[in-house]
């Protein structure tokens, strides 16, 4: 296909070129109709001297035009768009398809139109400018993430979505088995015991671009039932490698995809978790100096939390219901080696070898050094009040251990989050192409949905339809 893109026009003024996009308005001036043509990379003009195209084509017609490249007269240009200095002289015009009225405008930012509709519509909405940008950046951010860690010799990895079910701390959406009725996998909410195995297994730098699944309840930085996150694993190092690699990471994404943004302080500032709490009452500061300022980043690290809390009844992790703790970030990490004696005496006062990173008042990631002693690991299970079922529930991961597991530790930044705070917007859907309302439907294809009865029967599941009790 003999195609050139919109962007690419401004280079080819005196020949005649083929174009493709969506009509983006019509004008009409007397006899002379004026197109605006938008593909991917951009937007131009095209006149059309005979009037007649303005005749068969409407608003997001995808059209195939063959014109003429022209300067524009100097009063003419058009300084808001990178191809404000030339024109298309239509000399042919051929409508590819033609398209319904569209349920809203998509000319403006989008943000005072009804959510429901964008997401049902989210096809068309991804087609305004500032989404596209969204979307444009995220797969730079992305590749920029690959290319840095590749060059580190880190090893990327896929691991499975069907896996098993584990009291991790929120609720699992579980998949019935058709091959082994009545039993179910689960999605992962992270990856994190196939990347410990990772590191039993020797490949000691590892790293993917996760899908994860939780079914927790929404807010505007966390989305429901499904979010992105660079998944990270090193063997052989201590928290310092891994706070170093990460700021150097994402120090230099910013100074590079992101040269308007300047980082309110380099180093970070590292902070411990008590005195954060207590200066600021919270664990995720806004350390900005102006919070005015939507290009000042403020990244820091919050260390030194508890290994555990005091567990709750909204904690998932009670096997007997007779346990006091509760992890305060995961059960594989790691305790503060000077505290080990500790978990024997007052668990409450141990630390654990967490590492937040907080920017701008968000948590964008989390990570720690993980346990890799089976003993302090079953000290551990036995705190959080696991039962034999419950134990048994990471006998893979304790029989790994066995085999000769080398010390190691990570970190997950979120993506969508992390991307939400860099371009300012106001909630992780805005950076996501295909995100979920909060009432847990699912853009465009409206999931969930019913099974039929055949595909019930097939699984041997049956559903019931108890009403809902009474308030």
């Amino acid at each position: 296909m003999n195609r050139t893109a919109i962007k690419d026009t401004v280079n080819k003024v005196g020949e005649t070129v083929t174009v493709y996009g969506w009509v983006n308005a019509i004008r009409k001036h007397g006899k002379i109709a004026f197109l605006d043509l938008r593909d991917r990379s951009g937007l131009v003009q095209a006149v059309d001297l005979t009037g007649e195209a303005f005749k068969k084509i409407g608003n997001e017609y995808v059209l195939k035009v063959v014109g003429l490249i022209k300067s524009r007269p100097e009063k003419m240009i058009n300084p808001k768009i990178v191809t404000g200095t030339i024109e298309i002289e239509i000399k042919d015009i051929e409508v590819i398809s033609t398209s319904l009225e569209s349920p809203f405008p998509l000319d403006t930012d989008g943000y005072d139109i009804n959510e429901e509709s964008r997401i049902k519509y989210r096809y068309l909405d991804l087609r305004r400018p500032r989404m596209l940008k969204n979307m444009l950046i995220r797969s730079e951010v992305t590749s920029f993430i690959r290319n840095f860690l590749k060059d580190r010799g880190f090893i990327e990895v896929e691991t499975p979505i069907l896996t098993k079910t584990t009291p991790e701390g929120a609720r699992d959406f579980i998949v019935p088995s058709r091959l082994q009725p009545g039993k179910f996998y689960a999605l992962p909410q992270s990856p994190q015991q196939y990347k410990q195995l990772l590191m039993v297994a020797g490949l000691e730098k590892y790293f993917q671009i996760a899908r994860c699944f939780r079914d927790e309840d929404p807010r505007h930085d966390r989305a429901y039932g499904e979010f992105t996150q660079l998944d990270l694993e090193m063997s052989y190092v201590e928290q310092e490698d891994i706070l170093n690699l990460t700021e150097e990471l994402f120090t230099t994404l910013v100074e590079k995809l992101f040269p308007e943004k300047h980082l309110a302080q380099k180093p970070w500032p590292r902070l411990k978790y008590h005195e954060v709490i207590k200066k600021y009452g919270s664990d995720k500061p806004d350390l900005r100096k102006n919070k005015e300022d939507k290009n000042e980043l403020a990244f820091a690290w919050i260390l030194n939390f508890p290994l555990f809390t005091e567990q709750s009844e909204k904690d998932y992790f009670h096997g007997s219901g007779k346990a006091k703790f509760a992890p305060s970030h995961h059960m594989f990490t790691a305790p503060n080696p000077d505290d080990i004696a500790l978990l024997d005496k007052d668990p409450l006062k141990v630390r654990g070898l967490q590492h937040d990173l907080v920017l701008n008042g968000y948590e964008v990631g989390g990570g720690s050094i993980r346990i890799h002693d089976p003993k302090i690991q079953e000290k551990v299970f036995e705190l959080i009040g696991f039962n034999k079922e419950q134990k048994a529930q990471f006998e893979h991961l304790l029989t790994a251990f066995k085999y000769g597991v080398p010390p190691h530790g990570g970190i997950a930044p979120g993506i969508d989050r992390l991307l939400m705070v860099l371009l300012n917007e106001p909630s992780l859907r805005e950076v996501m192409a295909y995100p979920t309302l909060s009432s847990g439907q699912t853009s465009v294809l409206n999931a969930p949905s019913e099974a039929t009865p055949e595909q019930l029967a097939e699984l041997h599941i049956q559903v019931s339809r108890s009403k809902k009790p009474a308030k």
